[in-house]
């Protein structure tokens, strides 16, 4: 399967309002990342589809280059499928990445973008011995734990810890799982969205020591016309996790600020 190949992936459609929304999720999850929201959004404003990338959840066993761009082109066939011409993106982390090349592929279909944890549109390099613990997650599941304890401040509890890292396990193809990090981490498409006037607004935790405010001053806000930062004291990089209400509040205000 090629990013020629038209995929419509696994999603959970709920809300009955005039603003959509698609939502992709990070690299540790599916789109189940975003169950602790659900019961607190605004349905009547909002109609949210959840959507799963190749390789997670219902998409566990979809075969695929596992590529943000290939993400996007999944996101606009579920917009197809769905019949929106026009929505937001909101990506977690990794997702970000993946909503940032829907705004580059269909800029004139895109009303806002968020990114919560947003890995940016130039990539994220890392040092030789930090590489290795992202690329070794794969397989050891002790890799993933440390990094998710590691993005969060090292305050979260470990039951926390275990039942976020067994989730990722349960909901990840390995193989597929190594291969996105050597999209999300490494390609740089920055030149593409550079520029861009769509309203964009990156979420950050406090607590994340990697994806947090003075990356996204150096990048999204540098890149992005109407870029707008935000950042969340109490959280890491599991916002939906840590501080699902005030994540919800500071998303909505701003898809609400749409004309």
């Amino acid at each position: 399967m090629t990013e020629n190949h038209r995929f419509v992936p696994p999603y959970t459609l709920i809300g009955q309002g005039p603003h959509h929304v698609i939502a992709v999720h990070g690299w540790f999850a599916d789109r189940d990342a975003y169950a602790p929201l659900f019961h607190d959004l605004d349905l009547t404003s909002f109609s949210y589809a959840f959507v799963d990338l190749r390789g997670y959840g219902e998409a566990i066993r979809a075969t695929g280059a596992y590529t943000t761009g290939e993400g996007a082109a999944d996101v606009l066939a579920l917009a197809e499928e769905l019949g929106w011409d026009r929505f937001s993106v909101v990506g977690h982390s990794m997702g970000g990445a993946v909503a940032q090349r829907v705004v580059a592929r269909a800029p004139q279909r895109v009303r806002r973008l968020v990114g919560i944890s947003p890995v940016p549109a130039g990539g994220l390099p890392m040092p030789p011995d930090q590489w290795r613990l992202f690329a070794d997650a794969a397989d050891v599941p002790a890799n993933r734990r440390a990094i998710i304890d590691i993005t969060t401040g090292s305050v979260r509890p470990g039951a926390w810890l275990d039942r976020m890292t067994q989730r990722s396990l349960r909901r990840s193809d390995p193989k597929a799982f190594r291969a996105w990090l050597d999209s999300w981490s490494v390609e740089d498409f920055h030149s593409e969205i550079e520029g861009s006037a769509i309203p964009a607004l990156a979420i950050v935790g406090g607590l994340d020591p990697a994806l947090g405010a003075a990356l996204m001053r150096e990048t999204w806000l540098r890149w992005y016309a109407r870029g707008e930062l935000a950042e969340l004291p109490a959280a890491g990089h599991y916002a939906m996790d840590e501080t699902p209400l005030q994540l919800i509040r500071t998303v909505e205000d701003f898809l609400r600020a749409d004309a």
